[in-house]
């Protein structure tokens, strides 16, 4: 028998909130994370002020799928949240780190020189000169020279380790990754790994040498990693506690 009568329609309850509390960039946000029967993509969102996370997901995403998101949008949530909560700027007075150690900005006033780093009898100091309104750019362009002198000189030697020259060496300010290697052996770095710790940068240095043998994350290649970076269980749990508050700083 057929009816005449629609059969209403299925009523879809919203699944409970997975909250959590997310770190980034030293501070702890309330993160919800809600599944919905609709969504076909990860979609995130940052409360007005930077106070909350709010993510919405597919009802059958996986609980490593949740987390892998989130570790390769890092870099993402903190830029967003600088820009809402005026985070880390480069100012006369303020603070940068090179190689690990934390450089006061001084500005010299002068037109003219060179930007560098001087241990001084009040501590480390990055001196910096040229117009006040170019002192972002200023030391974003040292740290960039600084970066291409030690990454340059870490790839070729871990290169020389695995007999596998590279091809070339480019750095960009990538936010989603550190670095990368493609199939014809182009390195690309980005520069703002030179404010870590020497180990760090000679971490980053070896995971994409390591890329030029193994194209992959298999065992071979972390096995090889390891062999060329001993100290690359630390210097990745590093990176991973500090590195979002290094793509937060802006430079303008």
């Amino acid at each position: 028998m057929f009816s005449l009568f629609k059969k209403p329609a299925a009523i879809h309850k919203p699944s409970p909130a997975l909250d959590r509390i997310l770190a980034v960039n030293g501070r702890e946000l309330p993160l919800t994370i809600r599944k919905n029967t609709r969504a076909t993509r990860i979609t995130l969102r940052i409360e007005p002020g930077g106070r909350a996370l709010k993510m919405t997901i597919p009802h059958s995403l996986k609980e490593h799928d949740i987390q892998d998101f989130l570790d390769r949008h890092q870099g993402w949530i903190s830029t967003r949240l600088a820009r809402q909560t005026g985070g880390s700027a480069i100012e006369d007075g303020g603070e940068i780190t090179l190689r690990g150690i934390k450089h006061r900005i001084v500005h010299t006033g002068q037109v003219r020189g060179l930007t560098q780093s001087i241990d001084s009898e009040i501590g480390h100091i990055l001196s910096v000169s040229g117009l006040e309104d170019h002192l972002p750019r200023r030391v974003a362009d040292f740290l960039k020279k600084e970066a291409r002198r030690d990454l340059e000189r870490l790839a070729e030697q871990h290169a020389r380790s695995v007999g596998k020259p590279f091809r070339s060496l480019s750095l960009k300010d990538t936010r989603s990754r550190w670095g990368s290697c493609s199939w014809d052996g182009k390195l690309s770095f980005s520069w703002r790994i030179v404010m870590a710790p020497p180990p760090v940068i000679d971490y980053l240095a070896a995971h994409e040498v390591a890329h030029l043998r193994e194209m992959n994350h298999g065992p071979a290649f972390w096995s090889l990693c390891k062999q060329l970076c001993p100290h690359m269980d630390e210097s990745k749990a590093w990176l991973k506690r500090h590195g979002s508050a290094l793509h937060a700083i802006d430079f303008g």
